[in-house]
């Protein structure tokens, strides 16, 4: 049996579905039920038991979970703009380290979601060695919180036996439930279709021209292929970058937008709100240099490319990566 937390959201989904596809029904997906896209995530899916998170975590700590081949640890709270740091630290640090134990006590695989945001705005780099993990300065408390986990792992010597996957910006179906979280990918062909039009932060920085800020943009479908390598490579442990190893900027995303959509690009430059100012990153890109040593060798989609697989066989058609897609 596997088990899939946050198996109704976007990553997690996108990985159930995946592993259906390797003739793995035996899951356990666990998340919480407070979106109707969530839902149909979920019941695209084909598994044997969905739990409430809440319920999940008291089966743990009774005992009350059959043997256990793998967890999948997806989910949390994704949101950047979050300020409630209790609320993070409940269930971006303790339920992770919860589950970790559970895992290891278990003899079950462990992987788990870590984030980009932990590199902060990038001025130590974006190298995935647990040796500078102390360098790094998240720019926002969900950063931070992702940021300790990986520190306390660390430090407890776990990271020997787990792993923790940095996710970059991953886009694709399956995330139509998260609102103000959606990739640019989504809100732009919302756009586009809409008022024929797409709408970009203005830089603050000059040298950065407006639309130039840069991020590191990964098709689902290559994130949770990467993700499953550790699945198959249980001898492989530590932390590690989920990314495309290049940098495109926000105008470079826009066209291609309008490229899938077959429309003529139209780009507006708007105020970034002062809110998240302060917290923006203007540039991100991973270092795959570690995954790629560890064997990970097949190819990954262009931001072109996945951006118009996004388009044409998922949004446009209105479908999303399930048992039956």
């Amino acid at each position: 049996m596997i088990i899939v937390t946050g198996g109704a959201g976007f990553i997690g989904s996108a990985l159930a579905h995946s592993l259906n596809q390797r003739g793995h029904d035996d899951l356990w997906i666990v998340d919480v039920d407070d979106h109707p896209e969530k839902k149909k995530n979920r019941e695209s899916l084909n598994h044997s038991r969905f739990l409430d998170r809440d319920e999940f975590i008291k089966a743990v700590g009774a005992g009350d979970v059959p043997k256990v081949e793998a967890i999948f640890h997806m989910g949390a709270c994704s949101s950047t703009t979050e300020t409630d740091e209790e609320f993070l630290r409940i269930n971006n640090l303790e339920y992770t380290k919860t589950l970790a134990r559970f895992a290891l006590d278990q003899g079950a695989r462990y992987i788990y979601a870590s984030s980009a945001a932990t590199y902060g705005n990038g001025e130590q780099g974006y190298n995935d060695d647990e040796d500078r993990l102390d360098d790094l300065k998240p720019l926002n408390p969900y950063g931070h919180s992702k940021h300790r986990f990986d520190v306390w792992a660390r430090d407890e010597g776990l990271l020997k036996h787990i792993v923790g996957l940095k996710y970059f910006n991953v886009f694709g179906p399956n995330e139509y439930h998260k609102e103000d979280m959606r990739s640019m990918v989504l809100k732009g062909h919302l756009q586009v279709r809409d008022t024929g039009r797409i709408r970009l932060f203005k830089s603050y920085r000059p040298e950065y021209a407006d639309g130039g800020q840069e991020r590191d943009f990964v098709y689902i479908k290559d994130a949770v292929a990467m993700t499953l390598f550790f699945y198959d490579h249980p001898e492989v442990n530590g932390l590690f970058n989920i990314g495309s190893g290049t940098a495109r900027n926000w105008n470079d995303l826009a066209r291609a937008i309008f490229d899938a959509m077959n429309q003529k690009p139209l780009i507006e430059y708007i105020e970034m709100p002062a809110s998240i100012r302060d917290q923006y990153q203007y540039h991100t890109c991973a270092d795959m240099r570690k995954i790629r040593d560890a064997g990970y060798n097949r190819s990954l989609s262009s931001l072109e490319e996945g951006v118009r697989d996004y388009i044409r066989e998922y949004l446009i058609p209105g479908r999303r990566l399930g048992a039956s897609a």
